[in-house]
This record gives C-alpha cells, structure tokens and sequence, in this order.
C-alpha cells in the first residue's frame, strides 16, 4: 500500500502564491504518476495536474499558465506551485498517487483559501 502526506496550503490573498507538496511512503515503487486534485464546496472533485514517473507534466486548463507541478521520481514526491490564486481556486486539495498493482492512493487533503 501507498500513503501520502501533503502539507502546505492555507489562506492567501487573491494575486498570491502557496505551495503545496506531498510525499509518498509503503509500497512507492509501484508508483507511475503523482498529481493534485481539487475539490470546491458543492463541486466534484477535478484534476489539476499530475506529473509521470518519466517528468512529463500535465497541467489542467483553469491553472495553465498559473500553476506549475514537480517531482522527485526517486523519493516519490510532488510539488504543487500555484501562482496568480484566483478566489476560484479555492477548494481542498488532494495529492494522488497511481500506478501499477491497481495503486490509487488519496492523501487527507489540504485546505486552500483565496481571499478576493
């Protein structure tokens, strides 16, 4: 099994950044992409971005331009950069880790606040 821990988030004023990085422990080799969901009061949880073993990045259209995800393939983590926050991107954020092994691993999620 695979367990995440994220950490980061908080409140922000609308402009601003925040970071948001989450690490992977158990059975992290069968891991072949990490990423971020969110998910808005009322909303369905949506992906946000997510990142292969290999580096190749996948941003989601409400945060391109915006936001930026990273990883170590190595350690098993991931890194959320959220520049230019938007009152819309509030929501809790979730760290994801999939792969082989059916490997669907959810962390507790983390809180994100955009004041306008």
């Amino acid at each position: 099994q695979v367990q995440l821990v994220e950490s980061g988030g908080g409140l922000v004023q609308s402009g601003g950044s925040l970071g948001l990085s989450c690490a992977a422990s158990g059975s992290i080799s069968s891991i072949n992409t990490m990423g971020w969901y969110r998910q808005a009061p009322g909303k369905q949880r949506e992906l946000v971005a997510f990142i292969t073993s290999s580096g190749i990045a996948t941003i989601a259209d409400p945060v391109k331009g915006r936001f930026t995800i990273s990883g170590d393939n190595a350690k098993k983590t991931v890194n959320l950069h959220m520049n230019s926050l938007k009152p819309e991107d509030t929501a809790v954020y979730y760290c994801n880790a999939r792969g082989r092994r059916s490997t669907d691993a959810w962390g507790q999620g983390t809180q994100v606040t955009v004041s306008s």
